[in-house]
């Protein structure tokens, strides 16, 4: 299928990264360096003919405060388990590729990350499988984590975290496709998440393509806080993952500027869904905001679905494509919403959502005002597969590509 895609977001995601949400939580007493921990970083470099030629003996004798580089290439089966914090690891001239082989870290995952503070960049994740069928690329439990440029594919779970408020997760210009459960072990209980996000603080997903699920959603999240910005996350045409983006026990959720599809093979009729499971946080609100939402479903679907009790749904200046219902609710704020048809968009078959120029639709949104203290206005636009450009002037398009077909 011909992809040819751009997208917005809200504000840098380096911005978020250092607010307040997302900070870490600090590096544990003996990593100071006033208490004997190490002064000054280390680089440790990783690679075929140096000292150090699996990262497997990289964890073991990294400390808090290294920086691990790695010569991109092949590592295979390459698992570890990182407890260290303030750490980064990183492939260098291009990216290392893991495949699990016959043994996974602690039976959980080709990575468990355990420390705080700690950056993963140019990796590439596949093949995770353990005997609870929930075998991932990395499994997250730690503090603040960041992951950025790397491609997790052909695991059981994408990216997994544990369940701790005080932790968070940073997602930047990364790529998730076909995890899942391979058939020969479904046994009815069909699992495997693109992205599974546990009951931690926080959780930014920005400049990503979420696709090609099987059985279980895209994104599934529960944490607290959730920025999901200028992403795609989409089915396409071979996908048929359950829910394409779930907030399963509410939080506070800003959903602004990305590219939602579900294919004619989903398992689920409702592309974004806020806590069906019920709400578990204080607060429960969800910012709906610029999105492409896009059903596929001969007969329909549904674009939202929100169980009563949420404190606050504001859905504004959406773009919908296909049959799916957008339900509403008197005390919502909804507005700027707009139905698009094949006029509208004569390239939606090829995977690009943009309004032609002469579209009747282009005018139509609404100021979307603030929320929490934070402008909810459009700032970037998606660039497939892992980007996004800064937008300049009004945005007067609903959806999230504001690029016009001419």
């Amino acid at each position: 299928m011909a992809i040819i895609v751009l997208t917005m977001a809200l504000v840098t995601a380096q911005a978020f990264a250092a607010s307040s949400s997302f900070a870490a939580t600090g590096p544990a007493a003996a990593d100071k360096p006033e208490n004997g921990g190490p002064a000054v970083s280390r680089v440790i470099r990783v690679g075929r003919g140096r000292a150090i030629a699996h990262l497997v003996d990289a964890a073991r004798q990294a400390r808090s405060g290294d920086v691990i580089e790695v010569d991109a290439g092949e590592y295979p089966g390459d698992v570890a388990s990182w407890p260290q914090s303030n750490l980064t690891i990183r492939a260098v001239g291009g990216r290392a590729r893991i495949v699990q082989g016959d043994v996974s870290a602690e039976g959980k995952a080709i990575w468990v990350i355990k420390g705080d503070n700690v950056v993963v960049e140019n990796f590439e994740f596949a093949g995770a499988r353990v005997p609870g069928r929930n075998g991932a690329g990395i499994r997250h439990e730690g503090g603040k984590l960041t992951v950025r440029n790397c491609l997790f594919e052909g695991n059981e779970m994408g990216l997994l975290t544990w369940n701790d408020e005080r932790a968070s997760l940073i997602v930047e210009k990364s790529e998730f496709r076909n995890n899942a459960v391979a058939s020969e072990y479904h046994r009815g209980d069909h699992i495997g998440h693109q992205i599974y996000v546990g009951t931690i603080g926080a959780f930014l997903l920005t400049d990503s393509y979420v696709h090609q699920g099987a059985f279980g959603h895209l994104v599934k999240t529960r944490a607290r806080e959730n920025r999901i910005f200028n992403n795609r996350i989409t089915d396409e045409k071979d996908g048929r993952a359950s829910y394409e983006l779930e907030f399963p026990n509410g939080g506070i959720a800003y959903v602004i500027g990305n590219i939602v599809q579900q294919s004619p093979r989903t398992e689920n009729v409702t592309l974004v869904s806020f806590g069906a499971e019920g709400y578990r946080w204080q607060r429960n609100e969800l910012y709906l905001v610029n999105d492409t939402l896009v059903d596929e479903l001969p007969q329909g679907g549904r674009f939202l679905s929100v169980r009563p009790g949420a404190d606050k749904v504001e859905v504004l200046n959406n773009l919908l494509l296909g049959k799916g219902e957008l339900d509403t609710e008197p005390s919502w704020k909804f507005a700027g919403n707009a139905h698009a048809d094949a006029s509208d968009t004569p390239l939606a078959g090829r995977g690009d959502y943009r309004l032609v120029a002469t579209s009747r639709l282009i005018g139509t949104t609404v100021d979307p005002g603030a929320a929490n203290g934070m402008s909810l206005g459009l700032e970037r636009e998606y660039v497939h597969p892992r980007d996004s450009r800064l937008l300049y002037g009004p945005v007067s398009v609903p959806g999230a590509l504001q690029t016009l077909l001419r």
